[in-house]
């Protein structure tokens, strides 16, 4: 049986790696991309309550960003994970929180600021 929170646990180790070990160029392309997600969720309705077609849209522009050799993709699944631990169903909910939220300052700010 898969645990989710192990699963999901390893892909923010991922995108960790991914955030820390980039160049600024990618960070900045990782933080643009993170930012149109955040303005691209805010405009899908919820399902009864459930983040899940805010999620699959995430997933489905990684996979566009990720099949173009795109650092974008990051920005992508960012948003996933921080919409998927932000549900009150999760275990050890709080921990990943902390660790997305981590994650996201990593980022440019300048990217992330709505003008």
């Amino acid at each position: 049986m898969n645990d989710e929170t192990v699963d999901l646990s390893k892909k923010i180790v991922q995108i960790g790696a991914s955030i820390l070990n980039s160049y600024a160029d990618d960070r900045l392309r990782i933080a643009q991309a993170y930012r149109e997600a955040r303005l691209r969720v805010a405009t899908i309705p919820l399902d009864n309550g459930d983040a899940r077609p805010k999620i699959t849209a995430c997933f489905g522009q990684s996979d566009f960003y990720r099949e173009a050799n795109d650092i974008a993709f990051g920005g992508w699944i960012l948003m996933a994970m921080e919409i998927r631990v932000n549900e009150q169903n999760l275990r050890n909910r709080e921990t990943l929180n902390d660790v997305v939220r981590q994650l996201v300052a990593l980022l440019p700010v300048r990217a992330l600021t709505v003008h």
